[in-house]
């Protein structure tokens, strides 16, 4: 998962019957060089693939083991989390049918 950091942790905690992602600051990107480039947070202000892409393939992956899963997705990631989710979910919806 290119340029992203992200845990499984299942092993671990005992097998969770949950996933947990959390989309914040795009990698190599500063919170307050992030925090600026998103404000004033009205819209998507550069889509992130490869995050989307790992993000469905993880959430898929959760699924596919009968488990929860949670994204929260923090403005600074795209700029608007709302859209954001409304990505996501649409993709998701996609693989579904």
């Amino acid at each position: 998962m290119r340029g992203f950091r992200f845990f499984d942790h299942t092993e671990k905690v005992g097998g969770a019957p949950f996933t947990v992602l959390r989309l914040l600051t795009p990698p190599k990107m500063s919170y307050e060089a992030a925090k600026k480039r998103a404000e004033p947070y009205a819209k998507i202000v550069e889509e992130l693939p490869e995050m989307r892409r790992d993000t469905v393939e993880l959430v898929k992956k959760a699924v596919g083991e009968k488990r929860d899963a949670y994204v929260l997705v923090n403005n600074r990631s795209e700029g608007n989390a709302p859209l954001t989710i409304q990505a996501l979910r649409t993709v998701l919806q996609v693989a579904e049918s």
